[in-house]
């Protein structure tokens, strides 16, 4: 009976021991940097940009918590495309495990500042043909991500406008031509309104500070409607303003994203944004688990939705027609 309360005594006298050496042993949780470069300014609340918390969303589902194995490194340019190489070297130096970023000005900051640093796209309008991949399905380099499909769209969106508004026949083009999208969008816009039947009046929009003054000039033009070019170094970032704009000037509006809506535009289409930035997050998991960004094959979108804003078409003395509500996958009241 000695002997053995002896033993148990020795054992756990040598569990107590071992404890905190095995807790020591154990290797630290490796917490993960994502470098978040945009060109424009911060949300002002989740509420106000719903596709970036549904990136954070994802990536909690997907393991990934803030404060514990994440660290998400913010940084925007504030409308400044001249900023952005700066902020990606900045990120580069911190020595972030992923990049991600929107639109051409920002992914190339991103791939100039780093060859090894994995960037991935939540959105270009023609990737491949701006040279920022080799091509969709063999990427090749550190970048991957997802596509726009920002050159095709803009036709498609024309054609919704002129269904919208039947009477139409002279439409405004805002868009900044700094944008490398904007002269083939514009291209895939002007073949649309050759086979519509309607004359186009461009307006380029190249600083905030010739928004009141862009808007005057269509006006003067006396056009039946306006489709905007977006793109997020300057239009998406004053797509309130330009919401108000067209609703003061009674120009019902054709826009790309669904948050102009949101914020009372008229109408938009286009891919979905809350889809897109979900996966996203998917490709960011992909790659800290150790995928290779040029094995990744860039994806195009395949779920697009059409937004209406009842209240603002009817602030707008305008009736929807069935055929267009028809095809419309929300509703605005």
């Amino acid at each position: 009976m000695k002997c053995r309360t002896i033993w148990l005594i020795a054992v756990f006298t040598f569990g107590f021991l071992v404890a905190p050496l095995a807790a020591e042993a154990q290797p630290p949780t490796k917490v993960y940097r994502i470098g978040w470069l945009r060109p424009d300014s911060p949300p002002l609340s989740p509420e106000s940009f719903p596709p970036q918390e549904a990136f954070r969303q994802r990536l909690r589902e997907l393991g990934y918590v803030e404060g514990q194995n994440l660290v998400i490194e913010s940084r925007y340019a504030e409308g400044s495309e001249e900023r952005l190489p700066a902020l990606a070297a900045e990120l580069v130096r911190l020595k972030v495990d992923v990049i991600v970023a929107p639109g051409t000005a920002a992914i190339l900051a991103a791939q100039h500042a780093t060859r090894t640093i994995p960037t991935v796209m939540t959105g270009a309008n023609d990737p491949a043909g701006q040279g920022l991949v080799a091509s969709l399905a063999r990427p090749g380099g550190n970048t991957t991500g997802l596509s726009n499909l920002g050159v095709e769209l803009p036709g498609k969106r024309l054609e919704l406008l002129k269904e919208t508004v039947p009477q139409s026949t002279r439409i405004a083009v805002l868009g900044n031509p700094a944008d490398p999208a904007y002269e083939p969008a514009l291209h895939t816009v002007t073949v649309a309104a050759q086979t519509l039947g309607l004359h186009l009046h461009v307006v380029e929009l190249r600083r905030a500070e010739e928004l009141d003054t862009a808007f005057a000039a269509m006006t003067r033009a006396g056009v039946d409607g306006l489709l905007v070019l977006g793109e997020p170094q300057l239009t998406d970032r004053l797509h309130r303003r330009i919401v108000d704009l067209a609703t003061q000037s009674r120009l019902p509006a054709m826009y790309d994203w669904r948050y102009y809506v949101d914020a009372g535009g008229l109408m938009s289409y286009g891919a979905s944004l809350i889809d897109k930035y979900r996966r996203a997050a998917e490709y960011v998991d992909k790659i800290l688990k150790g995928a290779k960004p040029a094995d990744l094959p860039v994806e195009q979108p395949t779920k697009f939705e059409l937004v209406i804003n009842l209240k603002t078409a009817k602030a707008l003395g305008l009736t929807i027609p069935p055929s267009v509500l028809f095809q419309a996958d929300e509703v605005l009241q």
